[in-house]
């Protein structure tokens, strides 16, 4: 598909149809020809992405605390968001991916979808400049910031998880990271969560964080 209705889609027409192109190269592809891939701006879209976010969340909605702007910039801010708005807009039709990849069918997986999001991010910021990249921002995750906030006040699931253990007496629970991957700048975690010793179930984030929080989320599907 030509790249032209990729830009019809986001609502942004690149100057340098090149830096789009860099954009959606992933390193599997980038590797295969000798060609710079999208991780640098993948690094620098995540950066962008941050602080247009906190500053959207910051400006409309005044009445939250910083934890609370906090929790709603993360769940805005994660590989589920983003691969969203990359289905939204086709990303998948417009990757350039290497054999190895095109095999797995590369193209579907969330991590690389969501990877390719915050690229555009920056080529966007790059070609256009941040008034640009902010409006491409707010106008694919207002409306799960808007989400985001009317749960806000939610439990989070290890604080769930603990009651849930915890209502006949008291137990150990365990977060232990087992694995880690990736560069710095772009690390996934792996952790276990255990109680009195006892394997309940694994999690993976970019943060350990986000790792925890999963494998509290999976151990409560198992339960339910």
């Amino acid at each position: 598909m030509q790249l032209e209705e990729l830009e019809k889609s986001i609502g942004y027409t690149f100057k340098d149809k090149e830096l789009l192109k860099k954009a959606l190269r992933h390193t599997s592809y980038a590797n295969e020809r000798k060609l710079e891939s999208n991780e640098k701006l993948e690094f620098l879209g995540d950066s962008i992405l941050e602080f247009l976010s906190s500053k959207y969340i910051y400006k409309n909605y005044i009445d939250l605390r910083e934890g609370e702007m906090t929790k709603v910039r993360a769940t805005v801010v994660c590989e589920k968001s983003l691969y969203k708005v990359a289905k939204l807009h086709n990303f998948s039709d417009f990757l350039y991916l290497g054999k190895s990849e095109q095999k797995t069918e590369g193209s579907k997986r969330p991590a690389i979808l969501a990877d390719s999001v915050e690229a555009v991010i920056a080529a966007i910021y790059i070609d256009g400049g941040l008034e640009e990249a902010e409006k491409f921002i707010i106008e694919n995750l207002k409306d799960a910031i808007l989400d985001a906030t009317k749960h806000v006040g939610d439990k989070d699931y290890k604080t769930v998880l603990q009651e849930k253990l915890q209502e006949h007496g008291e137990v150990k629970i365990e977060y232990k990271t087992i694995g880690e991957s990736g560069p710095d700048h772009n690390k996934m975690f792996v952790v276990d969560v255990e109680v009195n010793g006892k394997f309940l179930a694994k999690g993976k984030g970019k943060s350990k964080k986000e790792a925890q929080m999963q494998a509290a989320k999976k151990a409560l599907e198992n339960f339910n």
